[in-house]
């Protein structure tokens, strides 16, 4: 992609998990962005930024988060919540010591469930990143049955973890035919979820909501007015609710929930 040398990679995370990623080097560069994709995606499904934003100094990091893509471990399982969001530090951290580029140089763009962990990172770590970029962050995801959350709810305490399979159709996720079929011929598309991370997500993604004021990071909301799997409202009271001093809300008529497609 342009005069940026791809590689593959991985990282050794907190737990000692190898963990997958690519990257788009620019050895001249300070300056990066790192790319997370939507849940249950991976790397490739977001790469096609690195061509879009024709930034050619920035090196581009993007990863198959764990249990995503090539990152095949157990599929979309771990003991709790904190551990994605310690990935995201560690991997951070990372780009930051392997690539010599200061923290203050990273940007983050995040979709959908992702975004919501990106919140959550920024605010309990507080991280000197430059921006983070948010597209359709999942803070209340649209379950479409009644009841919904509090059946899982209730089967999780009497069953303990275990798998939800995503009800999301190829056709609510983004206009482009070619890329929405897609969706459920990827081969390295996990549609599972363990249900400790499905409901752990909820509750903190309204601790972040709630709680915004005490993010400081710049932010770059966007949101998608046609978007079928999240609701909206979280979204608009999460940005009200920012403490940064630098920050943006724009609303794209007509996308659907697969944002950065869009």
């Amino acid at each position: 992609m342009r005069n940026l040398i791809l590689k593959e990679n991985t990282f050794i995370s907190h737990d000692k998990s190898p963990i997958y990623y690519k990257s788009w080097e620019n050895t001249q560069s300070k300056n990066a962005i790192i790319l997370l994709h939507r849940g249950h995606e991976h790397s490739w499904r977001i790469a096609h930024l690195v061509d879009e934003l024709s930034l050619d100094d920035m090196n581009f990091f993007a990863w198959d988060a764990r249990w995503n893509g090539q990152t095949q471990w157990k599929r979309w399982y771990a003991p709790d919540f904190s551990y994605l969001v310690k990935d995201l530090d560690v991997f951070v951290k990372h780009i930051s010591e392997k690539y010599s580029i200061p923290v203050e140089n990273i940007i983050i763009i995040a979709q959908s469930v992702w975004a919501v962990i990106a919140s959550t990172w920024i605010h309990d770590y507080a991280p000197k990143i430059k921006w983070v970029v948010l597209a359709s962050p999942a803070f209340n995801v649209n379950l479409i049955v009644p009841w919904a959350k509090q059946v899982l709810q209730l089967w999780q305490k009497i069953k303990w973890d275990y798998v939800v399979k995503s009800y999301v159709k190829w056709k609510d996720l983004t206009h482009d035919l070619e890329r929405s079929t897609s969706y459920h011929t990827d081969p390295l598309i996990c549609l599972d979820i363990y249900s400790n991370v499905l409901l752990e997500l909820y509750d903190h993604a309204n601790r972040v909501v709630y709680d915004a004021w005490a993010i400081i990071t710049p932010v770059l909301l966007l949101t998608s007015w046609d978007d079928k799997v999240v609701f909206k409202k979280e979204q608009e009271i999460f940005f009200k609710n920012l403490s940064s001093k630098l920050k943006e809300h724009h609303i794209l008529d007509w996308f659907y929930h697969d944002t950065l497609w869009e």
